[in-house]
């Protein structure tokens, strides 16, 4: 399992909702219950916040948003909010010990007498009453490693929007919450379905919605993201971040493309995942490029 200083050696997990989860059990074991010090907040909307002598209650995250949960002297609660996106990252140091991350890329530092929780290259970070929280992350859809995951419900947001690309359903946050490219483009490659593909063309949203869940949640408690079953460094995705490669399955060569309503990357083995392509046409099955 995660311990808190496995946050100092440098990770190139992308964040998506298992980073962040791992991310929150690591913050939350090594500040909860510690009493901040002094906060370092390099944001203009909380140059001024003070945070000292507050305690910190709890670490917790929805989708890829981490939620620390603090309670002032007076026992007010209020919530630091941050929104990892791509390249937001939490580490945890020890008293003294030097950040890893050049200075300007932070943007929070908490000082305990644990250690020190530092932010870097945060999006939307917030201080806000704990009991505002949905402000800003009640828009989200069932948090696929939360306790409100609720498959049913996933899939129906999914299926609400039938013209939409498969591919940027899943992306949509307010769908489900956690998944990012890398989840996204190995869950359709394992199901057979090229990106492009409209979701009223899935054929079993109930087995996508399913199986994202499954492989999200075999990656917690550590920063490896395998989706193929290894661990070996490059043997850990099927498509994600391999263009150009072969397919581990046919030899096919893996595409990638810009896509849809975010303009992100996807990765797609035409072979495997047959369907509307990005030039306007379709892959059949066996087609090679």
């Amino acid at each position: 399992m995660v311990t808190p200083m496995q946050l100092i050696v440098e990770s190139r997990a992308v964040p998506e909702g298992d980073t962040v989860w791992n991310t929150a059990q690591v913050v939350g074991r090594a500040l909860t219950g510690q009493q901040i010090q002094r906060g370092d907040f390099r944001v203009p909307r909380l140059a001024g916040a003070n945070v000292s002598g507050w305690t910190v209650v709890e670490s917790a995250c929805r989708g890829k948003h981490l939620l620390l949960r603090l309670a002032t002297p007076a026992d007010e609660r209020y919530t630091l909010h941050s929104h990892l996106r791509m390249d937001g990252a939490w580490r945890v140091y020890a008293p003294g010990e030097r950040w890893r991350r050049p200075a300007h890329q932070v943007r929070v530092a908490l000082y305990t007498p644990a250690g020190v929780a530092v932010g870097f290259h945060l999006h939307e970070l917030a201080l806000v009453p704990t009991a505002d929280e949905h402000r800003l992350v009640g828009h989200l859809g069932p948090d696929l490693l939360g306790p409100d995951w609720d498959p049913a419900e996933a899939t129906r947001r999914l299926a609400s929007r039938p013209d939409r690309t498969i591919a940027d359903a899943l992306l949509d946050q307010r769908n489900l919450a956690g998944i990012g490219n890398l989840y996204k483009a190995e869950v359709l490659f394992l199901r057979g379905l090229s990106p492009w593909t409209p979701v009223a063309g899935v054929d079993d949203l109930d087995g996508l919605v399913e199986l994202a869940q499954r492989l999200m949640a075999s990656n917690l408690g550590r920063w490896d993201q395998a989706t193929t079953g290894s661990l070996r460094p490059r043997e850990k995705q099927w498509v994600f971040d391999r263009a150009g490669a072969p397919c581990r399955r046919c030899g096919t060569t893996i595409r990638r493309a810009n896509l849809g309503d975010y303009d992100r990357i996807t990765y797609w083995c035409p072979r495997c995942q047959p369907g509307p392509a990005p030039d306007g046409g379709t892959r059949p099955t066996g087609a090679r490029d």
